[in-house]
């Protein structure tokens, strides 16, 4: 009697080629709608500029936009990190202390309902126009995320291991290290992920508030001027980090947790 066929493991959805293709194809509809919209509706250059116009932007100022790329993008991993820094393991005592979890929630979630466009004048008074207020914001924007992720991953951890583990006769701490974090992974980059995408944002608003240097100070500048084509420049240059920074973490999380993605 022949052995049964192994079962075969079923193929992931989509290859790589597509997973570059359909962006790549997505991004071109719509610069594609966006040069017909400025030709079809005879759209003033100063209004709106065209794809080509953004391109002559930027080909006659490369070494000012990526420095002030750099600006911001400096800005904007500083405040990210701090955030991780800060919120993991506070995230981690609030899971163990339920005192501790009554007492921070409401405060932490009064302050991430201030609008941070109302913080930024006030981080400038108190910390002038250098790198720091910027850094703090960013930091404000992308710390709620990542503690409620952190903890709400923790917190789901499936009652039966933790039991499993505690007949093992586990230490406190090792329930919560080699256990609740393990298990909060993947949660916590879904926090990670979402805080990334709001640390650009937080970056820009401090620099639209007060700044000498950055990509938000050149939309100002540019605004200012009526140099509409540098500003389109600025902030594609904006949309380009926020897309390196989100993917970078997508592929540290499958560099990670390969376990997570091949549960999925």
């Amino acid at each position: 009697m022949s052995a049964a066929p192994e079962p075969t493991r079923p193929r992931r959805s989509g290859s790589t080629l597509a997973n570059w293709l359909l962006p790549l194809l997505g991004f071109i509809v719509v610069l594609g709608l966006w040069w017909a919209a400025t030709i079809v509706f005879a759209i003033d250059d100063f209004l709106l500029p065209s794809p080509g116009d953004v391109y002559v932007a930027f080909r006659e100022q490369p070494g000012y936009l990526l420095d002030q790329s750099l600006v911001t993008l400096i800005e904007t991993v500083e405040g990210f990190l701090l955030a991780i820094v800060a919120g993991v393991p506070l995230a981690l005592l609030i899971v163990r202390s339920v005192v501790l979890e009554r007492v921070l929630y409401p405060l932490m979630l009064a302050v991430n309902a201030i609008p941070k466009i109302a913080v930024a004048p006030l981080l400038v008074i108190w910390m002038g126009f250098g790198q720091a207020p910027k850094v703090v914001l960013v930091f404000l924007v992308c710390f709620f995320p990542v503690v409620i992720s952190t903890a709400s991953g923790m917190k789901s951890t499936p009652v039966e291991l933790v039991e499993l583990l505690r007949s093992l006769n586990a230490t406190r701490s090792q329930e919560y290290f080699k256990l609740r974090f393990q298990y909060a992974l993947p949660q916590i980059f879904v926090g990670l992920k979402t805080a990334i995408s709001l640390a650009v944002i937080g970056s820009v608003i401090a620099e639209f508030v007060g700044a000498t240097a950055g990509l938000g100070y050149v939309i100002v500048t540019s605004g200012a001027s009526a140099d509409t084509a540098l500003a389109f420049a600025a902030m594609a240059l904006l949309g380009v980090i926020s897309i390196v920074l989100f993917y970078g973490l997508v592929l540290l999380e499958k560099k990670l947790l390969p376990w997570a993605e091949e549960s999925r």
